[in-house]
């Protein structure tokens, strides 16, 4: 079997794609304060700076950016997974695989990740993540997802409220 390579850069921006292994769950939006409680704490240990996110139903695309000298994102995602895997009910379906490895079995094993570029390649990934809520249907204006950072890029006057307008394509190949 091969092994999939990760690219790691000391102090880079990184876009991933993190997914449930059921895509027709809501666990991500029905637990977000878990989830951002996850995402907290392991910030305070493990630092890295959230350039951009979407949370949604069943999967997630964020940026980051790590700090100088250090590139382990795979060991954040690991413990991001675990503390909201613990925090949730044990009612999910656990395959015999995930069980011998003591795993609760609600994210896919593998994830998206990208290293960013430049500032265009930063600027693509930034769209797609904001727009992903209308892509999937979500909403209609991005504005309309209360799960994203784009509100943030309209508080700090990054982007205007009514950016891409309603519906609508942003062009680009993207990891989901």
């Amino acid at each position: 079997m091969s092994r999939y390579r990760r690219s790691f850069v000391d102090g880079g921006s990184y876009f991933f794609t993190v997914a449930l292994t059921n895509r027709k769950e809501n666990l991500l939006i029905w637990h977000i304060d878990q989830l951002r409680s996850a995402i907290q704490t392991v910030r305070r240990t493990h630092p890295f700076l959230i350039d951009a996110w979407v949370v949604l139903p069943e999967h997630m695309h964020c940026i980051w950016t790590l700090p100088e000298g250090n590139a382990d994102y795979p060991f954040r995602w690991r413990l991001i997974k675990l503390l909201f895997s613990r925090a949730l009910p044990y009612t999910e379906f656990v395959t015999s695989t995930a069980q011998a490895r003591g795993e609760q079995g609600i994210w896919q094993r593998r994830y998206w990740e990208h290293t960013i570029r430049d500032e265009e390649d930063f600027a693509r990934h930034v769209a797609y993540i904001h727009f992903n809520p209308v892509k999937h249907g979500y909403v209609r204006r991005v504005v309309n997802w209360p799960y994203s950072t784009f509100h943030r890029y309209v508080a700090s006057g990054l982007l205007p409220e009514d950016w891409a307008g309603e519906g609508g394509e942003i062009d680009g190949m993207f990891g989901e």
